[in-house]
């Protein structure tokens, strides 16, 4: 696992295998993260990216906040309640150097608490698959002020997800057994 582009490409993270299925870590693949991020850049989004106040839910490693700050993302909240999640996202985020623009938050991403700052731009949810946290988190965060008006959600499942309240369906996109759904706020 490496970081594909920005400041830091080639940058590899912290080896964690084929993932850790105990803490329900399962990274996702290069391939997947360099293909999700061209059509978040591709122009149909815009540039969700650059300068960027970005919300990982269910952050695991932290390979797609970290992707998005060497992108030229401004600044990331990780948040994971596990702990082998956040041993791996507290080393990549020492590997990147990037303790300045990075928070790690070790909590339940569907029971978050109030935001005390800033609103998120660029949202990723990689939940454990198919046990229904997507939407719960995601409703969390509305309504605890962590998605900022037009922001944009990067959703990955087994399977197309319906959005809950707030949020709408722009694109979807299927690599290998990944969906993978753009909404905005």
């Amino acid at each position: 696992m490496r970081i594909i582009a920005g400041d830091h490409r080639g940058l590899a993270l912290t080896p964690v295998g084929k993932g850790d299925p105990a803490a329900h870590l399962r990274p996702t693949a290069d391939r997947t993260r360099e293909s999700l991020f061209n059509v978040l850049t591709g122009g149909r989004h815009g540039d969700p990216v650059t300068d960027a106040r970005v919300l990982d839910l269910f952050a695991g490693t932290g390979a797609l906040a970290l992707e998005a700050l060497s992108r030229g993302a401004a600044h990331a909240t990780l948040v994971d309640d596990g702990r082998t999640a956040a041993r791996l996202i507290a080393a990549n985020i020492a590997l990147m150097r990037a303790a300045d623009r990075t928070r790690l938050m070790r909590c339940d991403a569907t029971r978050l608490p109030g935001n005390d700052g800033p609103p998120a731009t660029l949202v990723f949810l990689d939940p454990p698959y198919g046990r229904g946290l997507g939407a719960p988190a995601l409703t969390a965060a509305l309504a605890n002020g962590w998605i900022a008006p037009d922001a944009t959600v990067v959703w990955e499942e087994t399977a197309p997800q319906t959005p809950p309240a707030g949020l709408t369906l722009t694109d979807q996109r299927r690599w290998g057994d990944t969906w993978v759904g753009f909404l905005t706020a």
